[in-house]
């Protein structure tokens, strides 16, 4: 992961409690810092959210995401130790995960073997057992938002950034377009309410991605574009575009499980209970 060094003038934050040491991630509400408690020396993530950024709908969004995290302590979930208010921000102190993400993990190794891939998704699953008790949608699972524990095969991964999160209550749906477009479902991409089925949309997308090293379905990145083509390919699609190299190595039962995630029609996909007990999570040993 690209990293920022921190200015010489930065300010600790929280009276001096944190120093920022790099950067480690932006987006438009927030900055994420690699910092360190400078009593204890503990190194964690301090993430940065400007609330003058905020509309009502993402202050919801932290909201829930406080909540949450506050409320669960799980290894495959990003821990929060504390939050606090300063300089107009909310900062939330975070685990810090020295692997880095698995975007970075994918574009370092390329694909994964078989089994590599269904232990990370075995951890996913184990984390996403906690969302689906306290019916918590993330709706922007992606390879930048796992972290591992470090940069190797047997990494713990975490689910992190939760700052789209929220709550869904079984038979309820929500309509707000949110996420990012290459792990987006196609529902969210046609403008249409939707449900906790899109979190297995996006981890269809990210099991194939460790597959075969590229994600299933691609557009522009501009969003004016990015949404019409990606839903063509999409929707056009017969079958799942496997490298033609890797897929005679596959099991049959890894090829169902990918395919039945990335099924069109929410209605035809996996629900996280028939992931999580899917055979090829249950199933032991090395793939043939």
């Amino acid at each position: 992961m690209e990293t920022e060094t921190a200015p010489d003038n930065t300010e600790p934050v929280k009276g001096g409690d944190y120093v920022l040491e790099s950067k480690l991630g932006e987006g438009s509400f927030s900055t994420v810092w690699k910092a360190e408690h400078r009593l204890s020396g503990q190194v964690v993530a301090l993430k940065q959210v400007y609330l003058s950024r905020l509309n009502r709908h993402l202050r919801s969004c932290l909201d829930c995401e406080l909540n949450f995290l506050s409320s669960v302590n799980h290894p495959n979930i990003v821990r929060l130790f504390e939050f606090f208010q300063a300089e107009g921000s909310i900062f939330l102190v975070l685990e810090f995960c020295a692997g880095g993400n698995l975007a970075s993990f994918i574009r370092l190794h390329g694909r994964v073997q078989e089994q590599i891939a269904r232990g990370f998704m075995q951890q996913l699953g184990a984390a996403l057992e906690v969302l689906n008790s306290h019916h918590i949608i993330h709706r922007d699972l992606k390879p930048e938002n796992i972290l591992l524990s470090v940069p190797k095969d047997d990494a713990v991964l975490k689910i992190s950034d939760f700052g789209l999160s929220r709550s869904v209550h079984p038979s309820d749906y929500v309509e707000t377009v949110c996420g990012t477009p290459l792990y987006m479902a196609p529902e969210v991409l046609q403008f249409q309410r939707y449900d906790e089925k899109v979190d297995m949309w996006s981890v269809g997308a990210i099991l194939f991605e460790l597959l075969n090293g590229y994600p299933p379905f691609r557009g522009r990145t501009n969003v004016q574009f990015c949404f019409p083509q990606l839903l063509q390919n999409i929707k056009t699609c017969k079958c799942l575009p496997f490298s033609q190299l890797y897929l005679p190595s596959l099991h049959p039962d890894c090829v169902d499980i990918c395919s039945r995630l990335l099924s069109l029609n929410p209605a035809d996909r996996l629900s996280f209970n028939e992931f999580y007990w899917h055979i090829f999570l249950r199933r032991k040993g090395v793939a043939t």
